[in-house]
């Protein structure tokens, strides 16, 4: 029953987002929507040495999506931007494959493993870390161009 996705737990990272508004600078942004159900987040990050040192997000999601946006406002400053993508690709791979949960500094993302039996709630509950994986990319590019330059 659909009702058994929404934990405690879900429900309070949902109601609870970190890091929510915009960055005055940002190294990046990226922005992402389901196009099912309308579910938007707009990231912005700096990138220093290949790791995230500030984020801010701005979200309007579902309760799932609100609650990956809230794993990823807890633990995405200190994170290189390699841990970001691999938090992206295992929580894809957990939802759409039947992979394993994520590990690492985004373990928590785990909670949502039983998304996975409705397929119709995949892209909301991405769109947060897709964002977020695409602007610290767009940032550690930008930074390493600007090195080199």
């Amino acid at each position: 029953m659909i009702d058994d996705l929404y934990s405690a737990r879900i429900l309070k990272l949902a109601a609870n987002l970190p890091r929510a508004g915009r960055l005055a600078a940002p190294g990046a942004s990226a922005e992402r929507v389901s196009k099912l159900c309308g579910s938007k987040a707009v990231v912005d990050v700096v990138v220093k040495d290949g790791v995230v040192v500030d984020y801010a997000q701005d979200v309007k999601a579902c309760a799932l999506g609100q609650a990956v946006a809230g794993i990823v406002g807890e633990h995405i400053v200190g994170a290189r931007v390699e841990e970001v993508e691999l938090a992206r690709d295992q929580l894809r791979a957990m939802l759409k494959d039947g992979g394993p949960a994520p590990t690492g500094r985004f373990a928590d993302l785990a909670l949502l493993e039983q998304v996975k039996d409705y397929p119709a709630r995949h892209a909301s509950t991405l769109v947060a870390i897709e964002a977020a994986a695409e602007a610290a990319r767009k940032a550690l590019e930008r930074t390493s161009t600007a090195d080199a330059a």
